[in-house]
C-alpha cells in the first residue's frame, strides 16, 4: 500500500509539529503549511490524500480554504477534517463537505481514527 499523503494546514507551530511527529510515527507522508494560501498551492501541488485543516489562520482562512478546494475541480474531491479550538463551530461545516471536525485539546487518538477512516473510505470509493 501507498504511504498517505496528509497536509496539514495550521499557523500554531507547535501543535503542527506535535500532530507532524505523531502522524509520521504511524506512517503516513505529512506536508506542513503555516496558512490559507500556502496550504492552497500546496494541495495543488502535491494532491494530498486528506488535509487537516485550522479555522483561524492569517492569509486565507480555513472557511474561504474549503470554498475554494470544493471550486477547483482538480482538487475539489480531497477530504477535510477541521482542527479547531472552537466546537460551537461544528454545524457551521456540515454545510462546507467537510469529512470530520476535531476540536484542539480533544483526545487525538479519536482523531487518528477519524483520519483511518477517511482515508479506508475514500481508497474503497
Amino acid at each position: 500500500m501507498a504511504v498517505k499523503k496528509i497536509l496539514v494546514i495550521d499557523d500554531d507551530g507547535d501543535y503542527t509539529k506535535m500532530l507532524e511527529l505523531q502522524l509520521e510515527a504511524k506512517g503516513y507522508e505529512i506536508l506542513i503549511s503555516k496558512d490559507g494560501e500556502e496550504g492552497f498551492e500546496k494541495a495543488l501541488a502535491e494532491k494530498p490524500h486528506l488535509i487537516l485543516l485550522d479555522i483561524k489562520m492569517p492569509e486565507m482562512d480555513g472557511f474561504t480554504f474549503v470554498r475554494r478546494l470544493r471550486a477547483n475541480e482538480a482538487i475539489k474531491k480531497i477530504p477535510v477534517v477541521i482542527l479547531t479550538g472552537y466546537e460551537a463551530m461544528r454545524d457551521l461545516f456540515r454545510f462546507e463537505g467537510i469529512a470530520g471536525y476535531f476540536v484542539k485539546g480533544g483526545d487525538r487518538a479519536v482523531l487518528f481514527k477519524s483520519i483511518e477512516d477517511i482515508l479506508l473510505s475514500a481508497e474503497s470509493a
